[in-house]
């Protein structure tokens, strides 16, 4: 039911600067009058000596914002990998250090529960208890946990759809309403871990969210920017309320919709309902790069005081990434049928095409499979169609076997993440009929589906990162994409185009980031001359504008500043593309 560890009580980590300023943190019934700077919140010393400059830095962000006589919401938008886990424990245990009455939330994607569990374990400096609403099933049994974790110094633990679920209900009854209640009332600090995730307007887990009662809303994320600005701006309404309305902001509002241009034309200081297209219009499309330039600076001025980004320089001390767009030529076979594709809906197209690009045999079969919901890609029904193929038909499949006999040859472990299920099956029953490889052995597999246990999936990571034997991990780009560590690979196969960049570069991180020895090769594999070439196009523009957001200098805010650059194979400086067996598929190579 809950986790805890046993250290030191000293709360001596305090400076000892005062101050008359106060404030009241309520906690269910019970209110708690408390001098809110009577003790500047600082990091225990234990915290401070692991801490890098910008976790430091975030720390005190943090501080700025939620430590104060109007406490307000803010976002940290760190790189993937760069400890805002164990930054963000610190600060909480700092923060029940000088509140008791501190009740901190927690929510987050259930898959990564686990290692929230494990950090708190390593960094807890204090003996405090951990409740997790996962380790329950009943309604009844949550409100237990509750109502414990409201009586006493605690933090709680709850998964988005969990959390949703439980706030959205309509069943009544004065148990759903004791839980209701107490999510909602009860905390006094906010954390949401991948809160890119709640991003969309019309998802019950926004509105959810938003009903918390808090005023102290943390998001944490490393892929801030997903499909659209209108995206980012809903999460800086989460953690601070009519953001784009507020006194402070409407000046720089109305100098941005000045400074904008859209479809060629000026937009009016009033019409203020078009600010986030304009500014997605002008980043994406505008020639103007003075115009370009004066959005950025308005709207990192706009946001400087509720975001706090960090690009991930820490990432630099690791032996290095190289970042491969490999546009592969498609089969004789391939060719035959791509043209099928134009007669599908967006969806169909891309399910369809992903399995097309991969092996021509698997065509039929995918456009009878739901994607991630293909209940029917049993082992017998992806082995019937391995039994006789050619693999050189297909030519992701042979660019991918190659790939990893090579890697294997050099004592690498390889990563192969999919959106959809049926391109990793098949490539997992290819290695059993080929190799003679067993999942669990050689071979690894994580899905997005509810089959794969938190248990069984941190034992599956730990197998494949610690194993000698382990070769090759299949995984669900979505399902791989928050806070799992695989570090054991130093290869990274994209096996199809997502449209959302920011879910291909997550996926990337669970090789790149503290702890990797080696360096990294990704190779994100493009169907050459088919509709993927148009949704790779895609992915690259929305790429863009977190660049240019967060990360412009004047020496980079150029029209080609952020185009993907094309190299010879020759000078690519990987050795595995270094041979006849893998230059025959290749069309063109890019980097980033």
């Amino acid at each position: 039911m809950f986790t805890s560890c046993q250290a030191s009580r000293s709360r001596s980590y305090f400076s000892e600067k005062r101050s008359k300023d106060s404030d009241e943190i309520v906690t269910g019934d019970v209110r708690v009058a408390e001098e809110l700077n009577a003790l500047d919140i600082a990091i225990h010393p234990r915290h401070e000596k692991q801490m890098r400059p910008h976790q430091l830095a975030g720390f005190h962000f943090l501080v700025k914002n939620l430590v104060s006589d109007k406490p307000g919401g803010c976002i940290l938008a760190h790189a993937p990998g760069s400890g805002k886990t164990f930054m963000l424990i610190s600060f909480i245990q700092s923060f029940l250090a000088k509140y008791p009455s501190g009740r901190p939330l927690v929510v987050l994607p259930k898959g990564i529960l686990g290692t929230w569990k494990r950090e708190f374990q390593q960094w807890q400096v204090e003996d405090i208890p951990l409740y997790d609403l996962y380790s329950v099933k009943t309604r009844a049994e949550q409100l237990e946990i509750l109502k414990s974790w409201e009586a006493k110094r605690s933090i709680l633990l709850v998964g988005y759809t969990q959390f949703s679920w439980i706030i959205s209900s309509d069943e009544g009854g004065a148990v759903a309403a004791g839980c209701q209640e107490r999510l909602l009332k009860v905390p006094n600090l906010l954390i949401m871990d991948e809160g890119h995730l709640p991003r969309t307007e019309s998802t019950n887990v926004l509105e959810s969210l938003q009903r918390v009662q808090t005023p102290r809303k943390v998001v944490l994320s490393g892929t801030l920017f997903q499909n659209h600005v209108s995206e980012v701006f809903n999460i800086m309404n989460l953690v601070r309320p009519k953001f784009l309305k507020k006194d402070s902001s409407r000046p720089i509002v109305a100098r941005i919709m000045s400074q904008v241009s859209i479809s060629g034309r000026r937009i009016s200081k009033e019409d203020t309902d078009k600010f986030n297209e304009s500014v997605e219009e002008t980043l994406l499309h505008d020639g103007d790069i003075t115009r370009k330039v004066n959005v950025i600076r308005s709207l990192r001025e706009l946001t400087k005081d509720v975001l706090h980004y960090y690009k991930g320089d820490i990432l630099d001390d690791l032996p290095g990434l190289v970042d491969f767009s490999v546009f592969l030529k498609l089969s004789p076979k391939q060719k035959e049928i791509v043209h099928k594709l134009e007669a599908y809906e967006k969806f169909k197209k891309n399910a369809v095409g992903t399995a097309l690009y991969m092996h021509p045999c698997l065509s039929e079969m995918s456009e009878v499979a739901a994607a991630d919901r293909a209940s029917n890609l049993t082992d017998a029904a992806v082995d019937s169609l391995v039994q006789s193929i050619n693999v050189a038909d297909g030519v992701k499949a042979r660019f991918f076997t190659n790939i990893l006999a090579l890697a294997e040859s050099a004592g690498e472990k390889v990563l192969a993440f999919s959106q959809y299920l049926l391109p990793m099956k098949f490539l997992e029953r290819l290695l059993v009929k080929t190799r003679g490889w067993h999942v669990g052995k050689e071979m690894f597999v994580i899905r997005g589906d509810s089959k794969c246990t938190m248990e069984e999936r941190e034992l599956t990571v730990a197998q494949f990162n610690n194993s000698a034997d382990a070769k090759v991990l299949f995984g669900s780009i979505k399902a791989c994409g928050e806070g799992i560590s695989l570090v054991g690979a130093s290869r990274v196969v994209i096996l199809d185009v997502h449209l959302n960049p920011s879910v291909t570069r997550q996926a990337i991180g669970r090789a790149f980031r503290p702890g990797q020895q080696k360096k990294v090769f990704v190779y994100r594999l493009v169907a050459a001359d088919s509709p993927e070439e148009n949704t790779h196009k895609t992915a690259v523009k929305k790429e863009v504008i977190p660049k240019l957001w967060f990360e412009w200098s004047e020496q980079r805010c150029t029209s080609e500043g952020f185009q993907l650059n094309e190299i010879d194979i020759d000078d690519c400086g990987d050795e595995l593309l270094d041979n006849r067996a893998m230059r025959q598929d290749i069309k063109a190579l890019y980097t980033r």
